[in-house]
């Protein structure tokens, strides 16, 4: 058997991914590799610079993530090489593409999962081959963006039965009524992804909503302490049409709803891993050129003893996110497997945020050292693409045959 370690990668792999240290990123194809290395040239060059002015100010850089889309992360060739009969890159690749985007900015991760996470994952399990071929290479190459419309005002953990937004057809008209909150990316959307209950059968169903369509009004919402450069809005729905080829034909139960996000629940779980190594990387960098007493911060044993429970994390957090991943790969995961990645990788993350904002000390409120950004956006990834209690409620009733939800 060849030893890979002896062939020459695109990347050493012991540098690229330091943080790494059960070497999960070995199994990356050369062609992925090469893709992230330049995914990461791309967002240090582009987005490092501008990331706290934009954190500060509440705004996203759209024109600086412009840039990343050249970088194809969703499309290039050379992610398909052995996998060609597929609109989607190898799972173990996903994990590292958030791995990367994560461990640079949250915002900036939740940004691409809203696209090419719940948008292009509705897209592809919900569409028809036709709606696919409509929408799929636009979505892949950022020639459109999208947005996934679920959670509404009164109705988040609870949106299985309580979803309140509306569809009555009218011949092949879908006329909409309703409103939605929370949806990051909706003021700057083309498409976005709409799940109402069908008038007729109470049903939940699905649709693609040109973001300018008439009646559609998209409010910013302001004031938010985490994630505060991705653009959440709150939209609103006034007798909205579209037709019926804009009806996503694979969606017609929250069965179906439920099947999407046990994906994106997963991405989500990545998107944590992610941003638990730049917590942990970013508290690194500091204690290395911080001195204290005359000594460097890092020689001290109580600093040392919190570095190793970071590091413990990621490698933690890693090893749900990569198992997870091949479960994917293989196609034999469950609601279970993802829901019980992100609970655990949430709970890690959350740990590591406080554990290095507490080594860096006061300057770690700042945004110069980069944890308090970490510190603040772990809070929406604990709570989104569910709870840790909604999660932790799903595994139980996988341990116990009981469902405890109300």
């Amino acid at each position: 058997m060849m030893n890979t370690k002896t062939m020459e990668r695109p990347v050493d792999l012991a540098t690229f991914y330091p943080s790494d240290l059960y070497e999960y990123s070995s199994a990356l194809t050369d062609g992925e590799l090469t893709v992230l290395k330049e995914l990461r040239e791309a967002l240090e060059i582009n987005l490092r610079p501008v990331l706290s002015e934009y954190w500060e100010k509440a705004e996203f850089p759209f024109e600086a993530f412009e840039k990343i889309g050249k970088v194809r992360m969703m499309d290039n060739p050379l992610l398909f090489e052995g996998r060609e009969n597929t609109r989607k890159p190898s799972e173990l690749y996903n994990v590292f593409r958030y791995f990367e985007l994560a461990k640079l900015d949250a915002s900036i991760a939740t940004f691409y999962t809203v696209h090419g996470g719940l948008f292009y994952a509705t897209l592809l399990q919900g569409g028809n081959e036709e709606q696919i071929e409509r929408w799929a290479d636009k979505t892949a190459s950022y020639e459109i963006q999208g947005c996934f419309a679920l959670t509404e005002p009164e109705h988040g953990s609870d949106i299985a039965g309580g979803l309140a937004t509306t569809a009555r057809k009218e011949g092949d008209t879908w006329i909409i009524n309703g409103e939605k909150r929370w949806i990051g990316g909706a003021g700057s959307a083309d498409e976005m992804a709409v799940f109402a209950r069908d008038e007729a059968d109470g049903k939940v169903k699905a649709f693609m909503v040109p973001g300018k369509a008439e009646g559609v009004h998209v409010q910013k919402i302001e004031g938010k302490i985490s994630l505060r450069m991705t653009q959440n809005g709150h939209i609103t729905f006034t007798d909205v049409k579209v037709g019926e080829d804009r009806r996503l034909q694979n969606v017609n139960s929250f069965k179906d709803v439920a099947g999407i996000l046990r994906i994106t629940r997963a991405d989500i779980s990545h998107l944590a891993t992610g941003l638990t190594a730049g917590a942990f990387e970013a508290a690194l960098r500091y204690v290395k050129q911080r001195e204290q007493f005359g000594k460097n911060l890092g020689s001290f044993q109580l600093v040392q003893e919190k570095l190793s429970i970071m590091q413990a994390n990621v490698t933690a957090n890693l090893s749900f996110s990569v198992r997870l991943a091949q479960m994917q790969e293989e196609g034999n995961y469950r609601e279970v497997n993802s829901s019980m990645a992100k609970m655990h990788n949430a709970l890690r993350m959350r740990e590591t945020v406080a554990l290095a904002r507490e080594v860096v000390g006061g300057n770690g409120i700042t945004l110069e050292t980069d944890v308090a950004r970490f510190f603040a956006d772990a809070e929406a990834i604990y709570s989104y693409e569910g709870t840790h209690e909604i999660n932790a409620l799903i595994v139980g009733r996988y341990l116990t045959g009981v469902g405890a939800f109300v």
